[in-house]
């Protein structure tokens, strides 16, 4: 699932003109658009599409189409395989063991790109949050591993998938668990209350990944763990990739390069960071595994 921001989101000025607000941001328009007078980002934000709307209401759509007539699609990518192999998106990522755990609805809402949960060697008594919960298909799997005396925390902004995730909780019978409105850039824990953050094709869709980290950095206890499933894009993706809002929702066009990625986690604090590819989603992008941690 996918919690998504812009660094300029829009909005409705008065100081533009509706027949100038499409470039409002343009060099040779933005000191006329954003004078100061009109007010601090008044102008600049009228011309900027909204992607964190456009990937809710994406999102939003797949899990009511979980509980309706559609229940197997995908928001992670237009289809759930690559180059007509295996699925590389959805809940066939996950062990059997882990399906029979958790209600149907829980497995067919899951439109990550790995399976963080069995990459973040969760212990017992330990505390784990998930960034874009979703269906909470890791939140639960999460609150499993770490027993009844830890507990596992879902983070999204969609109400859609909140609703799901919490009757999913109820179906499977999980109480250590708490779903939490927002964003994740905005992350609403106190500092250093995590043991582990989690995350399944998720932060490839913020526009603000540094944020998103150094967020994650603050929520993390001395000596606690990073270790999402993320897409990452190739050195060589190209700009028509980039720019298609369709492959943004759909986890591809947001990705930040291996290089990109690792430097953000050195920006954030976090040490001894690993990314590995596990498989290709597009020809232009890979599904990896990153883990870090915060020093003690």
């Amino acid at each position: 699932m996918a919690e998504l921001t812009t660094t300029a989101e829009t909005t409705t000025n008065s100081c533009c003109a509706p027949e100038a607000q499409a470039t409002c941001c343009e060099p040779s328009v933005k000191a006329e658009c954003c004078d100061p007078s009109h007010g601090e980002g008044c102008g600049c934000a009228a011309g900027t599409t909204d992607i964190r709307e456009t990937v809710r209401e994406r999102y939003a759509a797949a899990a009511v189409q979980v509980t309706t007539t559609d229940p197997g699609a995908s928001c992670c990518a237009s289809s759930d395989t690559f180059d007509g192999g295996s699925e590389v998106f959805g809940a066939a990522l996950y062990a059997l063991g882990d399906h029979e755990q958790l209600p149907d609805t829980a497995k067919l809402a899951s439109l990550g790109c790995g399976n963080p949960t069995a990459v973040a060697e969760l212990h017992e008594g330990e505390t784990v949050l998930d960034l874009g919960s979703g269906g909470g298909i890791d939140v639960l799997l999460s609150a499993k591993r770490v027993g009844p005396t830890g507990k596992a925390h879902g983070l999204d902004m969609t109400d859609e998938m909140l609703a799901l995730a919490r009757e999913n909780a109820r179906k499977a019978g999980v109480e250590n668990v708490e779903f939490h409105k927002g964003y994740i850039e905005e992350i609403p824990l106190p500092d250093a209350s995590v043991d582990v953050v989690i995350s399944n094709c998720v932060i490839n869709l913020s526009g603000d990944k540094p944020k998103v980290l150094r967020e994650v950095a603050r929520v993390l206890r001395p000596g606690g763990r990073f270790a999402v499933s993320d897409v990452i894009a190739d050195e060589s993706m190209d700009e028509a990739t980039r720019a298609d809002m369709q492959a943004y929702t759909g986890c591809i066009a947001g990705a930040l390069t291996h290089g990109q990625f690792t430097q953000a986690l050195a920006d954030s604090g976090l040490v001894d960071v690993e990314i590995r590819e596990t498989h290709r989603v597009h020809e232009q992008a890979a599904s990896a595994i990153v883990r870090a941690q915060k020093p003690l």
